[in-house]
């Protein structure tokens, strides 16, 4: 059976390779320094996945970062580079608050909740739209764009935090908690697992499903491999693109809205510090799917988690760091080398030269094997 080498270096190869390159190179440098990388494995085995706290750490780190990654990958699907989401997921967690902070008492918990979360997903929205707009409209680099809009973003938290949301008599810049009937419920009880979780877990299957087998998300593909077959066929790639930074803000701001409301309960510059730069390596692991971001953002989450968690135990977790920059630095260049084309450079290099021409090409082949003019 023979192995389609190309097709594997565009599917899993490249995000498995890296962080097979990553753990490898980084149980090399603890070794290097005197440490012991499996007794490493062990104390992460132990403490996280094996322990009720460790896991519910995990999991709730693993909601924003699933969602952050998810709204990287849709633009990404579509051909463009959505660098903005930790500014959306800011934008997100503002719009929660606010919503969030004016329920009544009285208010229906479920209703309460929705709204504040659809409110999260509007602000995500509406921020990533911006960058939707310039880029459709007037062609102006969404990577520039989205990356300062973070810078905005998060000097609006620190505004809002410091003014207008201000808890009264706070010694600090942050707001009033929310009411308790807009909280979300959690996963797991006395933890900070909620229910976020499953919402992205919900919305990476809904996005697959559009992305696959829907008319537009077919446009987004077209759109992002071939944009001239795009505008030949038909296609709006201006709307679409637009669409795509809406809908990946979306999701972003959803993370922002649980943030608040399911994690810290109040807003605060930084509240979600990270979150949303984590998401470009879960959407690149994961090759710009939302489904396999799932996984992505698990992996992610444990080694977040691991962080923490040994740091609380007084262990040394430097080379868990060391571990995470590695799998960005090997997921950015395999990335790179997947997107010029270095792979099939490579392939088609190593691929056996035919051995006879194929018979449409200059005739008809005959029994004997010889070709007829």
């Amino acid at each position: 059976m023979s192995v389609d080498l190309r097709r594997l270096a565009a599917g899993p190869a490249v995000p498995v390779g890296a962080v097979v390159l990553a753990l490898a190179v980084g149980g090399l440098l603890i070794a290097a320094t005197g440490g012991d990388p499996i007794d490493l494995g062990g104390q992460i085995v132990d403490r996280v996945l094996l322990d009720y706290w460790g896991i519910s750490d995990l999991l709730a780190r693993m909601a924003p970062l699933l969602l952050a990654g998810i709204a990287v990958a849709i633009p990404l699907r579509a051909g463009l580079y959505n660098v903005g989401a930790e500014g959306q997921i800011y934008m997100g967690g503002l719009f929660a608050t606010v919503v969030a902070l004016r329920m009544p008492d009285d208010a229906n918990a479920l209703l309460a909740i929705t709204a504040a979360t659809l409110a999260g997903a509007l602000g995500g929205a509406l921020w990533a739209g911006i960058a939707g707009v310039l880029k459709a409209r007037r062609g102006i680099d969404e990577v520039v764009t989205t990356l300062l809009m973070n810078y905005v973003a998060l000097n609006l938290i620190s505004y809002a935090a410091s003014g207008p949301l201000k808890a009264p008599g706070a010694p600090y810049p942050y707001s009033p908690e929310v009411p308790d009937i807009v909280r979300l419920p959690l996963m797991m009880a006395d933890t900070e697992a909620h229910i976020g979780l499953l919402v992205g877990l919900a919305v990476a299957v809904i996005a697959r499903i559009a992305l696959a087998r829907t008319a537009w998300g077919f446009g987004v593909e077209v759109a992002g491999k071939a944009p001239g077959a795009a505008h030949y066929a038909g296609i709006a790639v201006g709307r679409t693109t637009i669409i795509a930074f809406a809908l990946g803000g979306a999701a972003a701001g959803l993370a922002g809205a649980f943030e608040v409301i399911g994690l810290k309960h109040r807003l605060f510059a930084g509240f979600a510090s990270g979150y949303g730069y984590d998401g470009l390596v879960v959407a690149f692991l994961a090759g710009g799917d939302p489904v396999w971001s799932m996984v992505a953002a698990a992996f992610m989450a444990l080694l977040r988690t691991a962080v923490t968690t040994l740091k609380s135990a007084g262990l040394d977790a430097t080379a868990v760091t060391i571990v995470q920059g590695l799998i960005v630095l090997f997921a950015a260049s395999g990335l790179a080398l997947q997107r010029h084309g270095a792979f099939d450079r490579l392939f088609a290099r190593t691929r056996p030269a035919p051995t006879q021409p194929p018979a449409s090409a200059s005739g008809t082949a005959s029994a004997s094997g010889t070709v007829q003019p």
